[in-house]
């Protein structure tokens, strides 16, 4: 199918199915090969011509705050961050509607319906939560959709106030799934994928120390330049 990161690319997948008493196992042994969840698929590109995309994670322990990212978070600090089980409401449909439209308007997900966005929320065979953000008059301004791993969180999709661009909300949700993984003893949050030309992907590398998956394994060697088709 044509890539969704890279235009005038296609795009190959391998995947598998998720079901069963054994779905939390594989999901968290697939992670570790660097495979995503999307609904009860697990998948990682396997393009022949192309390795930009990248999988990436962030070590709990050894990860610190830049300057920039530390005033991201003190500008946040008058918001109340709840993580509880996914489930979709027309609260959430609303904001990631206007998420959509502001951010990545033309794209696929700015036609999905609250049926759509219900599947996406709630359609896990793992366990998944939803963490929401919200000010201190309650209004809803961000959410961070997350798979809980056995030894980390796994941040599956984030949308957020388009207006409210001052707040850095999505730098916000990470560094608060760092801060969650930190409490909960875990030892790392999986960002998926790392791809250096694709705009929407390439602000991942802002995040130190991180790590890659490359051939022998995850490393915290500097992010490999990609291959690309001629």
């Amino acid at each position: 199918m044509p890539c969704p990161y890279l235009g005038g690319r296609v795009e190959r997948n391998l995947f598998t199915e998720l079901r069963g008493t054994q779905s939390q196992k594989l999901h968290d042994q697939l992670a570790l090969a660097g495979f995503r969840r999307s609904h009860h698929i697990v998948y990682r590109p396997a393009c022949p011509d192309c390795n930009g995309c990248i999988p990436v994670r962030i070590p709990v322990t050894s990860f610190n705050r830049t300057r920039s990212q530390q005033r991201i978070w003190n500008r946040n600090a008058d918001l109340c961050v709840v993580s509880d089980d996914a489930q979709a409401t027309n609260e959430h449909y609303d904001l990631f509607f206007r998420y959509q439209r502001g951010r990545h308007a033309g794209g696929e997900m700015a036609a999905m319906s609250f049926s759509d966005f219900r599947a996406m929320i709630e359609d896990s065979v793992v366990d998944t939560e939803l963490m929401s953000m919200r000010n201190g008059e309650g209004k809803l301004l961000g959410a961070c959709l997350m798979d809980k791993l056995s030894a980390g969180l796994s941040a599956v999709y984030s949308y957020f106030e388009p207006d409210a661009e001052r707040r850095s909300l999505g730098t916000f949700s990470i560094l608060r799934l760092v801060d969650e993984a930190r409490a909960r003893n875990l030892k790392h949050v999986y960002l998926g994928y790392w791809i250096e030309d694709c705009d929407k992907m390439a602000y991942k590398s802002r995040f130190r120390a991180i790590e890659h998956l490359d051939t022998s394994g995850w490393t915290d060697a500097a992010l490999p330049r990609v291959q690309r088709p001629s």
